[in-house]
């Protein structure tokens, strides 16, 4: 066992001896057997081990074990006491989630503060597979076959291909003593179960189902693999980003093999389920161009031609703008608010406004659009509506939740953004001009 240690952390690079490692250790047979191998093998390490008070005078007495361990060992020793009140009123799942959590955040503390290079955890080849099953049991995509990585930010796994046995096998041929921890053996838990009785079951009928079981889910994860390449390359190509929205053509996904896949690994960050997933391609199929999906952060709509993906707007509270204000800010657009004279220049950039000042009631109201809107748009004779006035710009109904307004006494003079009102345009008789000019971004 300790020779095939050896050689696997050095053909997969993952301990380095002049460096100095983070044990994370229970007292049960797989973190000590780690420990041992570790103490054998000539790496470098401090312990560190948690009382979460919750098997009595076990919990006590398998902290006392592993303090004994770190002193025949001759490492540091860093040790937690989780009081009993953190655990009231939490169900059994609950609790096991709560300990992982504080756990980890206790040794991702200790690795900042004592420089370590990493976290050593002894999960094993039996915990990859409870881990996969657990995923594909909650309803994973192919990310949840690849289970728990050798390497991953400050956690390290040297044991990931060694099987409990082999553990159990060394440690007793050796004469090392371990802890047994009980409450593996209550089926109360989800992974207790996944391992006393589904695994178990699996070897007792198919004597090589686990190792044939962890090289198809290897397999699997290869395809994963090629997979988000082939994805990434898709979305680079595809997925568009103007401004604060995201475009997707919908003729780049709509009949290819995998949309489904292709679309969600690009939502899932943004809050999107695989459910609504399926309904937005639904609303595709069913060219219901408008329809809205939201997640918690995120609203996406179905366009015309794209799917448009933008922030989750929070409430916009209107506000006034004096003679004599500088600046001011839009829904996060900020705007210079400048004076200049007659003839000086005209900005034809529909973002910008310039309004001859002497058409103007001041304070100026900024609101969101209603419907029942009207203005009368520069270069026209006749009032629209802004409802109809977008339709005719093709404002897509993501972005329209989006236009402003402003008002110079009762009357609309800009679809900020858009368009001024043909009554405050400037004329001949202008002597002062108010310039709204858009803010460059940083």
């Amino acid at each position: 066992m300790l020779g095939d240690f050896i050689s696997y952390i050095r053909s997969k690079n993952l301990l380095d001896p002049q460096k100095k490692y983070l044990l994370a250790i229970s007292g049960g047979v797989d973190s000590v057997a780690l420990g041992h191998l570790l103490h054998l093998s000539g790496i470098t390490f401090d312990v560190a081990t948690v009382n979460f008070n919750l098997r009595g005078t076990d919990s006590e007495e398998d902290f006392t074990f592993v303090q004994g361990l770190a002193t025949r060992w001759g490492v540091g020793f860093h040790g937690q006491v989780v009081p009993l009140e953190v655990w009231d009123k939490l169900s059994n799942e609950s609790i096991q989630m709560k300990a992982r959590t504080l756990r980890y955040e206790w040794l991702e503390d200790l690795v900042i503060h004592h420089a370590y290079e990493a976290v050593l955890v002894a999960h094993h080849f039996e915990d990859q597979l409870e881990t996969i099953w657990l995923h594909l049991l909650r309803g994973c995509g192919i990310d949840g076959i690849y289970g728990m990585a050798e390497r991953r930010g400050h956690i390290i796994r040297p044991l990931l291909n060694f099987r409990k046995e082999s553990l159990v096998t060394f440690m007793e041929s050796n004469g090392f003593t371990w802890r047994e921890d009980r409450s593996n053996q209550k089926d109360i838990y989800q992974r207790n179960f996944i391992r006393n009785q589904v695994l178990a079951q699996v070897e007792q009928g198919f004597p090589k189902g686990l190792k044939q079981m962890a090289e198809s889910f290897g397999r699997i994860k290869d395809t994963g693999k090629a997979f988000h390449h082939l994805y990434e390359r898709w979305k680079n190509e595809e997925v568009v980003r103007e401004g604060e929205y995201e475009y997707l053509k919908i003729s780049s996904f709509k009949t290819i093999p995998g949309r489904h896949s292709m679309l969600f690994y690009w939502l899932r960050d943004t809050g999107f389920s695989s459910a609504q997933v399926e309904d937005i391609l639904q609303a595709v199929d069913d060219n219901q161009v408008g329809k809205l999906f939201h997640s918690f952060a995120h609203t996406l709509n179905v366009d015309r031609e794209n799917l448009l993906l933008g922030n989750r707007k929070n409430e916009f509270l209107p506000f006034e703008i004096e003679h004599t204000d500088v600046a001011c800010s839009i829904h996060g657009q900020g705007y210079d608010i400048l004076r200049i004279q007659k003839n000086s220049f005209v900005d034809h950039s529909s973002e910008n406004a310039m309004m001859d000042v002497s058409s103007l009631i001041f304070p100026l109201k900024v609101r969101n659009w209603e419907l029942g809107d009207r203005f009368l748009p520069l270069g026209m004779n006749k009032e629209k509506k802004i409802s109809d006035f977008l339709v005719d710009l093709k404002v897509s109904m993501i972005q329209k939740r989006d236009v402003k307004v402003m008002l110079s006494g009762e009357k609309i003079v800009w679809v900020i953004g858009l368009r001024i009102s043909e009554l405050v345009k400037l004329k001949g008789s202008t002597q002062e001009v108010i310039y709204f000019k858009k803010k460059a971004h940083p």
